[in-house]
């Protein structure tokens, strides 16, 4: 028998001051940007010292606000009948958590991302974003969790990513079953950046490895700016047209049987990008890879905003204009009705009448390998 559904997830009252980014469990639904050098998450404290990080930006566009969380998350049912009926003596400023810990990322929509100095992740929600907030949640906690597990002497950490996906849709299935039971569905992309070699042997040269975790139809795509190369880029999983692999309510697909897990080498200067299909059904691939290099070269002329050093590669703070440049292009698309698009393409190609871009939520987080600096 399934514990109850809210000995999963309570809400609580916030702080007086809000952290910055942090609303309610989601954020606005209007277009923004970001830069991340660490996440809310724990994960870069409990990571093997790496001789690699992403330095992170997102940006986001809604195409409607997003759904807020369903009882018991925001609305946590009355104690007794000598309850008051109103409400407007609790704070707004409620936050979510679920076994005691704040849930990690943010909402865009329907869709969730997350953004770490080692992993990357975007989720699309069909129908809300409570599954997909949850899976990329319980995913970077499992993630956290296999990196701090004891291991004997002599025995290294290596990435599990299939693993950590399977645990989290596990655990999401468990959180919205029960008395209340939440319905839902998501696709699932995440990037975690580790090495090959031994970061701890000098007399070895570490190469920074990405680990490629795909279920669906968003991407996950790896870019050389300065010479204008796709260096990667996953494969969509579809059942069939507009119906990708998906996990969660009547969808028989798992993390197990269907999520491809690839690796690739990376450089120092290449930039990791993490997309809803929001950006690739209104982009092609070659417009999103001239639109990144593009930024880049702007980015180190001295725009798109303050530097906090050296602009090289898109280094120190460019992430987020590379994101938002990607992201406004999209939108463009996206809400002209008479433009072309990977997705009126295919729909036609598919024998079904279609123009313009397809309406959605965008979601691009992007992730520049640099090279720590140990003292």
């Amino acid at each position: 028998m399934s514990r109850p559904y809210s000995s999963f997830l309570t809400s609580i009252q916030g702080p007086t001051r809000r952290p910055h980014r942090l609303r309610r469990g989601h954020i606005p639904s209007w277009p923004r940007s970001t830069l991340q050098r660490s996440s809310i998450s724990s994960l870069q404290h409990s990571c093997p010292r790496l001789p690699f990080h992403f330095e992170t930006g997102f940006a986001l566009f809604a195409k409607r606000q997003p759904r807020p969380f369903p009882p018991p998350f925001l609305s946590p049912p009355s104690g007794s009948f000598s309850d008051p009926l109103s409400t407007h003596h609790q704070s707004r400023d409620r936050r979510v958590f679920v076994h005691g810990q704040l849930i990690r990322g943010w909402t865009n929509g329907d869709d969730a991302l997350y953004a770490s100095e080692h992993f990357l992740c975007v989720n699309d929600g069909v129908g809300a974003c409570l599954w997909s907030r949850l899976i990329l949640h319980f995913w970077a906690g499992a993630m956290e969790d296999d990196i701090a597990r004891a291991r004997p002497p002599g025995t290294a950490y290596e990435p599990d990513p299939k693993r950590y996906l399977q645990t989290a849709y596990e655990r999401t299935v468990h959180a919205t079953s029960g008395p209340i039971d939440c319905l839902g569905t998501t696709t699932a992309a995440g990037a975690q950046l580790f090495c090959r070699g031994d970061p701890e042997n000098a007399q070895t040269e570490a190469i920074p490895l990405l680990y490629v975790t795909n279920l669906g139809d968003s991407r996950v795509m790896v870019i050389r700016a300065k010479s204008q190369e796709l260096i990667y880029q996953s494969t969509e999983q579809w059942h069939w047209f507009d119906c990708p692999r998906q996990l969660g309510t009547n969808s028989p697909d798992t993390p197990d049987e269907n999520a491809i897990v690839e690796t690739v080498e990376l450089k120092e200067g290449d930039i990791c990008l993490v997309m809803s299909d929001g950006v690739i059904d209104n982009l092609w691939e070659h417009e999103i890879v001239s639109i990144v290099s593009k930024s880049v070269q702007r980015w180190e002329a001295g725009e798109g905003g303050q530097a906090s050093g050296d602009r090289s590669h898109g280094a120190n703070g460019g992430m987020p204009f590379v994101a938002q440049e990607l992201v406004n292009a999209a939108k463009e698309i996206a809400t002209d009705p008479f433009a072309e698009s990977p997705f009126m393409e295919h729909a036609i190609e598919e024998g079904l009448a279609s123009a313009g871009g397809k309406l959605d939520d965008i979601s691009v987080v992007a992730g520049l390998c640099r090279r720590n600096t140990f003292t």
